[in-house]
C-alpha cells in the first residue's frame, strides 16, 4: 500500500503556505461538523409550531443525525481509501450543503431528508479527522486535535445562541435560521478546494484493503474501551443537554436562571476541548487524566443528585470541565492508540458508530425513566453509573498500547 507523495506525509513538518492552508481547511470544516446541529434544539418548538408536527417527531429531529453517524461511520474509512481523504471531505461538504439547504425549504419531507443527509455528511468529517491530522500533523497531533475540537464546540456554541435571535427577529424565520449555516459550508468547502491536488489517494490493485486489520478491531479489548469511552462522553453530552436544564426548574430554579447555569458549562467545557488533548498528548499514558475526568462527572452530577441548589454554578463548572476534556480524551484515543492514519479512521469509524448509538439512546432512556418514576432521582443515577463505566473504560483505553493485530 503506498501514498502519493506530498509535504504533508512528511515527518518533518514545514509549516509553509499550503501547510496553513490545510490547518485553516481543518479548522473550518470543523466549525461545520456541530453547528448545524445545535441550532435546531432552542427552535425546536417554532419548527413544531410551524409546521403542525407531533413532539415525538420534533424530537426525532434531533435523534436522527446521532443514528446517521451509528450507521454510516463504518463504512467511512472503507470510502475514504477508495477515493482519498481529501476528495471524501470535499464531497461529503457538498453533502453537508445540499442537506442543509434541503431541510431549510419549510416541507416536512424534506426536513426530514434534509437532516438525515447532514447526519451522513457530518459523519465523514467525524471520522476521519483524526486520522487526517494523524496522517498530516505526526509531529502535532496534541495541538491539532485540540484546534479543530475547540472550533468544533464554538462554532455549535454560537449556533446554538443565535438561532432563536434569527428566529424571532429576523423576516428569516426557522427557516433562515437553520439555512443560515450553508454559509459556513460553503466557505468551508470553497477552503478545501487546494487540498484536492494533494489528495492520498491509495494505490492497490484492485484487491481488498488491510481486511485483516479492519476485522482485528472487533477482537481488540483496547478498541472496544475507545469505543466505550467514546459513547459513554457522548451519552452524557447529549442527556445533559437535553434534560439538565429541565432537572434545574424541577428544583425550583427558574427557566431563565437554568439556561444561565447551562451556558456556564458550556463556557467551562470550551477551554478544555482545546487544552486536554494538547496535555493528555504529553503524557506516558493517560489513564491519570481518566480518573480526574470521572472524578469530576461524578462530583457535578452527584452535587445535582444530593448537593442541593446553592452551589449550582459549582457542579456545572465540573461537569463542563469534565465534558470537554472527556470529548478531548476521546479524540486522542483515535490517534494514541493507533499505528497509522488509516487505523485510527477505522477506529474512529467503529467508536463513533457505536458511541453515536448510545447518544441516542441515553436521552430517550433519560426521559423514560423520568415518565415512569414522575421524578429526576432514577434518570440522575444513569449519569453515575456512566460516568463509573467511562472511568473502567478509560483506564483499559488509557494505557500505553497501540491496537495490535
Amino acid at each position: 500500500m503506498k501514498f502519493k507523495k506530498d509535504i504533508y506525509h512528511s515527518k518533518k513538518l514545514n509549516f509553509g503556505k499550503r501547510t496553513w492552508l490545510l490547518i485553516i481547511g481543518i479548522i473550518f470544516i470543523a466549525a461545520t461538523l456541530r453547528s448545524p446541529l445545535t441550532s435546531v434544539g432552542p427552535i425546536i418548538a417554532s419548527i413544531r409550531d410551524s409546521l403542525g408536527i407531533s413532539n415525538v417527531l420534533a424530537g426525532f429531529l434531533t435523534t436522527i443525525p446521532l443514528l446517521a453517524f451509528a450507521l454510516i461511520s463504518p463504512v467511512v474509512p472503507k470510502i475514504s481509501r477508495r477515493f482519498g481523504m481529501e476528495v471524501t471531505l470535499f464531497f461529503s461538504l457538498c453533502l453537508l450543503t445540499l442537506g442543509i439547504v434541503i431541510r431549510s425549504t419549510g416541507s416536512i419531507t424534506f426536513l426530514i431528508i434534509g437532516t438525515f443527509l447532514i447526519g451522513v455528511a457530518i459523519a465523514f468529517g467525524n471520522v476521519l479527522l483524526p486520522g487526517l491530522v494523524k496522517l498530516s500533523f505526526p509531529l502535532q497531533i496534541g495541538l491539532m486535535t485540540g484546534l479543530y475540537s475547540a472550533f468544533m464546540n464554538i462554532s455549535a456554541t454560537i449556533a446554538s445562541g443565535i438561532s432563536v435571535p434569527i428566529t424571532e427577529r429576523t423576516a428569516l424565520g426557522w427557516q433562515g435560521s437553520l439555512g443560515i449555516w450553508a454559509i459556513l459550508s460553503v466557505a468551508a468547502l470553497l477552503l478545501w478546494l487546494p487540498q484536492l491536488k494533494n489528495n492520498a489517494a491509495i494505490e492497490s490493485d484492485g484487491k481488498p484493503i488491510v481486511k485483516a486489520k479492519s476485522k482485528s478491531f472487533w477482537r481488540s479489548p483496547i478498541a472496544w474501551a475507545v469505543t466505550i469511552f467514546m459513547g459513554l462522553q457522548s451519552m452524557l453530552f447529549y442527556c445533559t443537554s437535553a434534560w439538565l436544564p429541565e432537572i434545574l426548574v424541577s428544583t425550583g430554579m427558574t427557566a431563565e436562571k437554568a439556561g444561565w447555569m447551562f451556558s456556564l458549562l458550556q463556557l467551562a467545557q470550551l477551554p478544555m476541548t482545546f487544552l486536554t488533548p494538547i496535555l493528555v498528548g504529553k503524557l506516558k499514558d493517560q489513564r491519570s487524566a481518566v480518573v480526574g475526568v470521572a472524578a469530576l462527572f461524578l462530583i457535578g452530577y452527584g452535587g445535582v443528585l444530593f448537593g442541593g441548589t446553592v452551589l449550582i454554578p459549582l457542579w456545572m463548572i465540573a461537569i463542563g470541565i469534565s465534558g470537554g476534556a472527556a470529548f478531548g480524551i476521546a479524540m486522542m484515543f483515535f490517534t494514541l492508540r493507533t499505528e497509522t492514519h488509516t487505523d485510527a479512521a477505522n477506529l474512529s469509524g467503529m467508536a463513533q458508530s457505536f458511541g453515536y448509538l448510545l447518544a441516542a439512546v441515553g436521552p430517550v432512556l433519560f426521559g423514560f425513566l423520568h415518565d415512569a418514576t414522575s421524578s429526576w432521582t432514577s434518570s440522575m443515577y444513569i449519569f453515575l453509573a456512566a460516568s463509573l463505566v467511562l472511568l473502567a473504560s478509560g483506564m483499559i483505553a488509557g494505557q500505553n498500547k497501540k491496537i495490535g493485530y
